[in-house]
């Protein structure tokens, strides 16, 4: 949280420290509207506190966004977000200037959306008895909004990249197409995550020509790609696998049925792509593992449904 601290306006972060310490702990967003309250996201639940956002409090932040050079930034303002120390994703919405049809940059900012990053280390070993059965399966994580699916799919990088000691599962190389800058978090290339020393990185890089892009140059043997939804997302995944290459990626959704009527992702599910579909649920917190099943559909694990 302190690279959180280091870019908050002094008035923003004293209202935040008056909050409940399990508030803090359990934050997953801050958003920031200038001339509206501060807005907080805890456990998944919007809390309004008692502070309307300044000019100056937007100006504030986005100078140390961009360390007082908003040309320095202006990439990151085309995607609409940017990545500091830490991992953390800041969002920004404001007055888009469009140049050809595209974006340009986005100025005026108004809006900004702090996702704070928590890595958490072990989530993704519950699953290696119906992922691994002497190789990783092509895995397919699915989820709605705010399910933990790119938690878990960091997790998954760094098992796969390290391997599992106590299950005499050896390490692989893993390469990570991170193009909204979240898997890894990296900060000028570097990852802000442990992902242990066998992974590579693509950072900013649009998924489908970044795949190809790592098999050519890294030759993994694990890709790892967040958030597929593409025509051309799903090809890539269909010469990657033809490569030889392990897939792991993340898809929005709230189960297997969701994403086969999505006409772009169909081809890869009507081939049998994937042989593993982990279904998430925050019922119990983000992260918590509702259903995995096979390529025919079988359900290999169901959680118990939450009684009363």
């Amino acid at each position: 949280m302190q690279a959180i601290w280091d870019i908050l306006p002094k008035t923003i972060a004293a209202i935040l420290r008056q909050q409940p310490p399990s508030w803090c702990e359990q934050m997953e967003e801050i958003r920031i509207r200038v001339l509206r309250p501060l807005e907080i996201i805890v456990k998944g639940k919007a809390q309004f506190l008692p502070y309307e956002v300044t000019r100056e409090d937007g100006m504030h932040l986005l100078n140390k966004l961009s360390q007082y050079s908003i040309y320095a930034i202006e990439e990151e303002l085309k995607r609409g977000f940017i990545t500091v120390q830490g991992g953390h994703r800041v969002g920004l919405a404001g007055k888009v200037v469009t140049e050809g049809g595209s974006v340009k940059a986005i100025r005026h900012v108004t809006s900004f959306n702090i996702r704070i990053a928590k890595q958490k280390i072990g989530i993704a070993e519950p699953l290696v008895p119906y992922v691994y059965d002497g190789r990783w399966h092509n895995t397919m994580i699915i989820g709605s909004p705010q399910t933990g699916k790119t938690t878990l799919l960091r997790d998954a990088a760094r098992m796969i990249s390290t391997g599992v000691r106590a299950q005499r599962i050896p390490s692989q190389k893993v390469g990570i197409i991170d193009e909204r800058s979240e898997i890894a978090g990296c900060v000028k290339g570097i990852p802000q995550f442990q992902l242990g020393n066998r992974v590579d990185v693509l950072d900013a890089c649009p998924k489908a020509e970044g795949m190809m892009m790592m098999i050519r140059s890294m030759s993994p043997d694990v890709l790892i790609v967040d958030e597929i939804g593409r025509s051309e997302d799903g090809e890539a995944i269909l010469e990657a696998v033809n490569a030889g290459v392990c897939i792991w990626t993340t898809v929005h959704g709230r189960n297997r049925k969701d994403v086969l009527q999505r006409p772009t992702l169909r081809p890869i599910m009507e081939q049998g792509v994937f042989e593993r579909f982990v279904e998430l649920t925050n019922e119990y917190g983000p992260g918590t593992v509702r259903r995995i099943t096979d390529a025919s559909g079988t359900v290999l694990y169901e959680r118990a449904v939450k009684s009363g």
